[in-house]
């Protein structure tokens, strides 16, 4: 049977409401990415390109990592005891409530303390439905099921691109928000309550699967600690230690590279832009400090902020299509395989877009061509972690072990952006990019130690 058939209206329905929460999800974090060259500017009261706003977003992404890591362990334990339905009400409540309460920020810390809160529920929604997608799909489906699950979050990204390109980038609604009192970018983070109203339709038709339905009736038959679920220390005992220490360390590289490299996919054609800006006004890279502020965050604001979104979207085009067809590719390579080939490629297209094209001043058209590739591969890896990581615990972990390893790489991820924000002189994104892209290369010796699950039932 191929992987559409069979699958029962039910199965579709929680696939549908698994991406949905996903999509939230990720446009709860993606909403500062896209905003943050506007946010963290105002709370200072400075422009853009201050070397203080890098600091404080640097410590923003630190903190939302910290959060997600916390959130992802303690809501993917919390399915494993409780329930996956119940628990993925409790985590998309959580990621509602923080983002519309930045709205409200009124200093650079306030941003960073709730982008931690905000992660929590993140980092758990995806430990529960990366969980629920594996069980409730057939073997057959579950590799391209997860993939589409994982793929999804793109539409939480272009969601962001449009609230900031539309609250910001345009001139007219911009101008518009100013004259009644109110600034783009916390408009964006107010629309972050929606997704709250997702729990509703959770609660009225889910159900927990049936596989751990059966792990807590196994549970309670046992009457000791040997079948009990969501137990932390499980993870690391001998049956499961090789595989928590896999996950681990393929989703720090996955994330580090991920905050690091493929999100400053964005700065193509924003850099791009901004050297246009300046030879429009007769200058060129030698123009004082001053002057390129006044053309970069005044006169040519808009234009640059509108390349910076197409950069971002068509980035995260070509990163939905690489998450999208990784089960397909893993389903013909192996996990292992398409592993392989996701970060080997991710490498190379690292070196091109940040070694030779931007700084050779490639054209926008060359840029809009190899942006896809560079989205394809630097982002579509991830779509391994909802594919494998499942793969790998029994029922009874499945949300713990799967939580963890996703959500223990944000640790990595925010010792790194932590490190970057207590630099006297922080790397620009384009030396960032280069100075972390050699993990790529360092997951393939990780790669080389995982197990293969391909054609393997689930553990129970």
């Amino acid at each position: 049977m191929k992987w559409y058939e069979g699958i029962t209206r039910y199965q579709w329905l929680v696939l549908v409401v698994c991406c949905l929460g996903w999509i939230f999800d990720v446009f709860e974090g993606q909403i500062f990415v896209a905003s943050m060259r506007d946010a963290m500017p105002a709370l200072l009261g400075t422009g853009a390109d201050n070397p203080a706003v890098s600091k404080w977003n640097d410590s923003a992404f630190g903190m939302f990592l910290l959060g997600g890591a916390l959130g992802g362990v303690f809501f993917g334990m919390l399915s494993d005891r409780i329930g996956r339905a119940k628990t993925m009400v409790w985590t998309i409540l959580f990621y509602s409530l923080f983002t519309c309460l930045s709205a409200f920020s009124k200093e650079p810390w306030h941003l960073v303390a709730l982008r931690f809160l905000v992660a929590m529920g993140v980092g758990g929604e995806w430990a529960v439905a990366s969980a629920m997608v594996a069980e409730v799909m057939p073997k057959r489906s579950r590799a391209v099921m997860s993939s589409i699950f994982h793929a999804s979050s793109v539409f939480g990204t272009l969601l962001a691109v449009a609230a900031i390109r539309l609250l910001i980038a345009n001139e007219e609604v911009n101008q518009s928000l100013a004259n009644a009192g109110f600034e783009g970018w916390r408009i964006g983070f107010a629309v972050g309550a929606l997704p709250a109203l997702l729990t509703i339709w959770i609660r009225w038709k889910m159900r927990e699967p049936d596989t751990w339905q059966a792990a807590k009736e196994r549970e309670r038959k046992a009457g000791d600690s040997s079948e009990k679920t969501g137990k932390l220390s499980d993870l690391f005992d001998s049956a499961n230690l090789r595989n928590t220490i896999i996950c681990v360390g393929l989703a720090t590289i996955g994330l580090v590279t991920f905050w690091g490299i493929h999100i400053y996919g964005k700065n193509a054609l924003l850099e791009h832009a901004k050297t246009e800006a300046l030879v429009a006004n007769g200058l060129d890279a030698g123009a004082t400090a001053a002057q390129k502020s006044e053309i970069w965050n005044v006169q040519a604001k808009s234009t640059i902020k509108k390349a910076e979104m197409t950069s971002m979207a068509i980035n995260t085009i070509g990163g939905g299509l690489g998450l999208v067809l990784f089960g397909w590719i893993s389903n013909r390579l192996g996990r292992k395989g398409a592993f392989y080939l996701y970060h080997i490629a991710a490498f190379i297209c690292v070196i091109i877009l940040f070694k030779i094209l931007i700084p050779g001043g490639a054209s926008a058209a060359v840029l809009m061509v190899f942006l896809p590739i560079f989205g394809f591969f630097t982002l579509g890896m991830h779509a391994g972690y909802a594919v494998y990581f499942p793969e790998l615990y029994p029922t009874k972990l499945r949300g713990t072990g799967a939580g963890f390893g996703f959500n223990m790489g944000r640790l990595g991820t925010a010792a790194a952006f932590f490190g970057f924000a207590a630099l006297a002189n922080p790397p620009t994104p384009i030396n960032k990019a280069l100075i972390l892209s050699p993990l790529y290369l360092l997951a393939l010796a990780l790669i080389f130690f995982a197990r293969e699950t391909r054609d393997s039932e689930l553990p129970e």
